[in-house]
């Protein structure tokens, strides 16, 4: 008693320390809490402008970051208490429940204790539950926010304007588009005016020399070299790397006149002679560029002018020059809606002007299009030089589909356009045409990808292993994104996809989450990695030094592997914050399955672990199960495969090999007997037979001297008398060399001693010979003679069987005469 109340004072010392501890840690707490009273202030002035749904697109979307900011600090405080919370829950536990009523009092020391427990647990979750409102507070106002802001996306979708094949709408468009490029050379004439800008542009002009000259330079050139380049790469011997040195060099024909664009704008603003509208122009020019230089970056690369370069498409040299023209012009038509749609915004154009200004865009680039979907149409996957071969079924069907819809698109937006509704047309027909570039943009990536792996890996470029294809599964994973925001979606809605993702998915008591599945992943294959550097190490440098059997060391290194991955995978369940407690009831209802559906499959699983464990049979054993024959050649926890002398593997489960009958041949060690069965003609000089067999069976190396070989008479069989050679070998897997060794021994001692080998000889005996004659019948009686039917003398004493063809039982001897 003395020892226990010594243990339990050290006890309650301790938790007091960790108890004086604790409030200094509330307090730190305390002081990283958000500012509820400021959080206050900004939900109810978005809850109003929620409420009024008058504020304008940017400004609510500038409220919606805002509450999204609270709201990432409020789950940040959500679980920021979690380990705390956890260990005053365990200390409350490791005190046990109170007495009940009528049970007796607790100790004062230990009801003290709880009590200060209780409260710190009060203390922290008072500030968990706060931040859970307030998180479901942000939750709701962002919801909100995104429903007006979808309804108000939909109402310009739907909304019909004027119709732009009005004419009388025609001259006030094109007005306002006039007075919008006049004021841009105003802009520049009023800043040339201007003393200051005008010196200023003068000081500056050799800069501006040299920067429009290198622009000019790159702008012109820069694409064709780059091209060049790459064409002659494509000409090398080793494909794969010429392939991806020709992509690589490819995408010069972007990054150069790129690069270009930006000189130009460097030199235009060191002379500061423009106005608004300029600076808007040299604003929008990169977007135009890259629309421009992408766009022909992916016609030479789908549908290319060399036919060294290869292409994903299979077409002949007209449709890919047209393909080439198409994409080109499909590049400026998006360049100039760019521009079009930037000088509407700054200058404020009338809806009857943007719609008017928008249709002939809009047509243009559907009959583009339009052709574009019917290159793809054209496409021949057995046409030389195409990446998408006829194997590749389910890609051709996918370029065709693109096809049919490109097309389709393409005659339903001028459509809508013409009726008026220009904005969903728009909708419709740009974001069809970046799908396609995008689609594109993927195919060539993949190609880059398999090349990339072919070349490094000293692969041919036909085979094509896993890594390239879950590379490219990766890439049209990460273009999912893309395809939202080409077509409508929202900054906002990804991330606040991304942000319920991170929340996770409740499931019971646990919570999935990207964060959780990474780390499951990462301690797996970690595990994984640590398994198999510990087989590694056993296999080839522990097991070696040891005494145990090559069957039993291949043994050990499974069962090391069967435990590292169990091991692997609790440890990273454990570390993913997985509760398995809460799949309890699913397993369960798993195991009612696993014992009804799957009751071969754990079967089988179980007798390879006993297989693995007892080793009745190990690699490399000779066994025979089932009438087959062969060596094993690996154990699995599944099945066992078996290699037969013909060189087929035989696949047994396991569970036979556990409740079958099995013959190991070579179990513990290689020692076994061999039965040669020799015969000699009847008058043989036996003792003479039994020295010859001996001696022989003697003298062969593979035979043991201890125990030494017998040699039996076994008995008087019907053509011969029966010998027997047993012998005890070395090593039973070479029986059959040894068979054969002895048998061509003894033939040829036989031949050397006069022995004769007998062979069955029987006589025929026709009855009614004439029956032979063709149906001819004779009145003198013909005489039965026997018929040979071997040659070679019989040996003595030995019968002869005759066959009569009259009589019923065939096959049976006639008379007892002998040979």
């Amino acid at each position: 008693m003395r020892t226990l109340s010594i243990l339990l004072t050290a006890l309650f010392l301790a938790l007091g320390s960790v108890a004086a501890v604790s409030p200094v840690w509330a307090q730190q707490t305390a002081a990283n809490a958000p500012d509820y009273s400021e959080w206050e202030v900004v939900a109810t002035r978005a809850e109003e402008a929620v409420e009024s749904a008058q504020a304008s697109d940017s400004a609510l979307t500038t409220l919606r970051s805002q509450i999204a900011d609270w709201r990432g600090e409020f789950q940040t405080q959500l679980s920021g208490n979690d380990s705390r919370i956890a260990t005053l829950r365990d200390q409350l536990a490791a005190l046990g429940e109170p007495p009940a009523d009528g049970e007796g009092e607790e100790a004062p020391e230990i009801a003290q204790r709880r009590a200060e427990l209780n409260e710190q647990l009060t203390r922290l979750t008072t500030p968990r539950r706060s931040a859970e409102e307030a998180f479901s507070r942000a939750n709701g106002i962002i919801s909100e926010i995104d429903s007006i802001l979808r309804t108000r996306q939909a109402d310009k979708l739907l909304n019909r304007g004027p119709a732009p094949v009005n004419p009388a709408l025609w001259g006030s468009a094109l007005s306002d588009l006039g007075q919008s490029l006049r004021a841009v050379w105003g802009g520049t004439y009023q800043a040339w005016s201007t003393p200051a800008r005008r010196e200023e542009a003068q000081n500056n002009l050799p800069l501006v020399l040299v920067l429009v000259a290198l622009a000019a330079v790159l702008l012109a050139r820069s694409r064709t070299w780059s091209e060049q380049v790459a064409v002659r790469l494509a000409r090398r011997d080793t494909q794969a790397r010429s392939e991806f040195a020709g992509f690589v060099v490819s995408l010069g024909q972007i990054i150069f006149p790129l690069l270009g664009i930006y000189a130009l704008i460097r030199a235009l603003g060191a002379t500061q002679l423009y106005g608004p509208r300029g600076a808007l122009f040299l604003q929008v020019l990169p977007a135009m560029g890259i629309c421009v230089f992408f766009a022909r970056w992916i016609g030479s690369r789908i549908f290319p002018a060399a036919h060294e370069v290869n292409s994903p498409l299979g077409l002949n040299d007209v449709r890919r020059t047209e393909g080439r023209l198409y994409s080109m012009l499909l590049g400026i038509l998006l360049a100039a809606n760019l521009l079009v749609m930037n000088l509407s915004d700054f200058d404020r154009f009338t809806a009857a002007a943007d719609n008017v200004l928008s249709f002939p865009l809009i047509v243009l680039a559907s009959v583009l299009t339009f052709r574009v979907g019917q290159l793809l149409r054209h496409h021949d996957a057995a046409l030389g030089g195409s990446s998408l071969t006829e194997e590749n079924a389910y890609r051709n069907r996918l370029v065709s589909l693109l096809g049919q819809a490109a097309m389709l698109v393409s005659v339903v937006a001028p459509l809508l356009a013409a009726a008026g509704y220009v904005t969903a047309s728009e909708a419709l027909i740009y974001p069809a045409i970046l799908s396609l570039a995008l689609f594109a943009t993927i195919a060539l990536l993949q190609e880059a990808v398999n090349n990339a792996y072919a070349f490094f890996s000293k692969s041919p470029t036909g085979a094509i292993g896993l890594m390239p294809t879950l590379i490219g599964f990766v890439l049209l994973l990460a273009s999912v994104p893309l395809f939202a925001l080409i077509w409508g979606a929202r900054v906002t809605d990804l991330t606040e996809l991304w942000a319920r993702a991170r929340a996770g998915i409740a499931i019971g008591d646990t919570t999935l989450s990207p964060g959780s599945f990474v780390t499951l992943i990462v301690v797996f294959v970690a595990g994984m990695f640590l398994t198999r550097a510990l087989q590694g190490t056993l296999k080839t440098s522990v097991l070696p030094k040891t005494k145990i059997d090559p069957g039993g060391q291949i043994a050990m290194v499974s069962g090391v592997g069967y435990v590292g991955i169990f091991l692997a995978a609790l440890v990273a369940i454990t570390s993913a914050g997985i509760d398995l407690s809460s799949l309890a009831i699913v397993a369960g209802a798993l195991s009612v399955g696993i014992g009804f559906g799957l009751q071969n499959i754990v079967s089988n699983f179980v007798s390879g672990i006993i297989l693995l464990i007892e080793r009745p049979i190990s690699e490399g054993d000779w066994i025979e199960v089932g009438g087959q024959q062969g060596y094993v050649r690996d154990i699995s926890v599944r099945s066992t495969r078996i290699e037969t002398f013909d060189r087929t593997d035989v696949i047994v489960p396991n569970a036979d090999l556990v409740s079958g009958t099995v013959t190991n041949y070579t179990r513990g060690n290689t020692v076994g007997r061999l039965i040669l069965q020799v015969g000699v003609a009847y008058g043989t000089d036996t003792m003479r037979v039994d020295n010859i067999l001996r001696e022989i069976a003697g003298a062969h190396p593979m035979v043991l001297a201890n125990p030494a070989p017998n040699v039996l008479f076994m008995g008087f069989g019907a053509d011969a008398l029966d010998f027997e050679i047993r012998a005890i070998l070395r090593d039973v897997n070479w029986v059959l060399a040894v068979r054969n060794d002895m048998n061509h021994q003894i033939a040829a001692r036989f031949k050397e001693e006069n022995i004769e080998i007998p062979f069955a000889q029987r006589d025929i005996w026709l009855r009614n010979p004439e029956a032979l004659q063709g149906g001819a019948q004779s009145s003198e009686p013909v005489k039965s003679e026997p018929v040979k039917m071997a040659t070679g003398a019989t040996p003595k004493g030995q019968p002869d069987e005759t066959l009569n063809d009259s009589d019923p039982d065939a096959g049976a001897p006639d008379t007892p005469d002998r040979a």
